[in-house]
């Protein structure tokens, strides 16, 4: 081989090289797509903004791909996909619940403060309530919705004239009408693991923080209550679609969950809700979390619209029909921000007892997720274990 030849040879190999660069570079450029998944019913608040997201970026995202699932089958479903490499699910927007298992199982990439560069000031946007609800992600996801959820009691008034203040009266209102109470199972249910975590504060229990040795009181009263209690549906809509059917008199309920089904004509208008009489409010949240493998491209993306949707014009629409009351996890985004729709909605189903409800009583963060996961897996065992379909 000449000097030339040879010299021409190395040329065309570098330029080869050289195109390779470009053409990764290029390619990992490309709009990226992007499949989330919804393990609580967060769609309903977020889709608009996420859709907005793609909208105004089309040079960061060529689709947007939405799927629902139960949240007690995500953790197993990633942790398989992960074993696979494979990367199918790119976004989960989820509650305490699939949030908690994710963490204990280490499914979640972690955010903070690893990767605060990409979300400048982002605990800071948060109001109070919300602040503290974001500290339960423990820095693997961030809050995008909050809710000061309950524990309350929703009734038909035309069936239920003694209406239960405390949980013994709940108790002997279950027995003297057997089968008229249903909630759905507390590892699907946002009402049903509110109520789970509520009770403890109500009963006095020794410690409310620790599912396994301080409620003793809590699961004793869980277990007379299973005597009268039919069954335990697999999520809270199959429960209000009985309550409004008229198959029940009463469940246990938050105000997202309260308000929305009336809005909709799921369960009638007239119906009532009660609180306990010495209630603490066990709020809620949803989160946006990232499971580990997705690629570098597509994270840099996901970074970005994540903190788009903590920007005010989208939680704005969080409102929604109140389903997640009020919706809002950031700073000064009043009602009079919401699209007009969701104004009035929550101006004719909403509840005047509500915003003294929620000043009055005292407020706390549900459980920590290992203690969260173990209070469901102790209910799934010894109550729910005969009667949950």
């Amino acid at each position: 081989m000449t000097l030339r030849s040879g010299l021409s040879v190395r040329l065309a190999a570098m330029c080869v090289a050289v195109s390779a660069v470009f053409a990764t570079a290029a390619q990992a450029a490309d709009p990226v797509s992007i499949n989330i998944v919804d393990v609580a019913g967060n769609l309903q608040l977020t889709q608009k903004g996420f859709e907005a997201f793609k909208a105004k970026n089309p040079n960061l995202v060529s689709s947007i791909t939405f799927t629902n699932a139960p949240a007690p089958q995500l953790p197993g479903k990633i942790k398989a996909m992960q074993a696979a490499g494979r990367s199918d699910i790119d976004l989960v927007v989820t509650g305490t619940d699939a949030l908690a298992a994710g963490i204990q199982q280490g499914l979640w990439e972690k955010l903070l403060p690893e990767q605060s560069a990409a979300f400048p000031g982002v605990l800071n946007r948060y109001a109070p309530g919300p602040r503290k609800m974001q500290d339960i992600a423990q820095g693997y996801g961030l809050e995008v919705t909050y809710m000061p959820a309950g524990p309350l009691l929703e009734y038909n008034p035309a069936k239920v004239t003694e209406v239960p203040k405390t949980p013994e009266q709940l108790l002997a209102w279950c027995k003297a009408h057997p089968n008229k109470l249903i909630y759905a199972r507390p590892a699907n249910s946002g009402p049903g693991r509110t109520f789970l975590m509520g009770l403890p504060y109500v009963l006095g229990d020794k410690d409310p923080l620790d599912p396994i040795n301080g409620w003793d009181k809590t699961w004793a009263f869980l277990k007379q209550l299973n005597d009268c209690i039919p069954y335990y549906p697999g999520g809270t809509s199959a429960v209000m679609k009985e309550l409004g059917e008229g198959t029940r008199d009463m469940t246990v309920t938050v105000t997202g969950w309260d308000i929305n089904p009336r809005a909709l004509g799921i369960v009638p208008a007239e119906f009532k809700v009660q609180a306990f009489d010495n209630m603490t409010w066990v709020n809620d949240a949803h989160y946006m979390v990232i499971p580990k493998g997705v690629p570098k491209e597509k994270l840099d993306v996901l970074y970005k619209l994540m903190n788009f949707m903590l920007e005010p014009a989208q939680q704005a629409l969080t409102y929604d029909d109140g389903y997640f009351y009020p919706g809002p996890a950031v700073k000064d985004v009043p009602l009079s921000m919401a699209p007009a729709k969701s104004q009035e909605t929550i101006q004719k189903y909403g509840r005047p007892e509500y915003a003294k409800l929620l000043s009055d009583r005292p407020h706390v963060v549900p459980l920590n997720a290992a203690a969260m996961v173990s209070a469901f897996q102790k209910w799934d065992r010894e109550i729910g274990a005969q009667k949950t379909k």
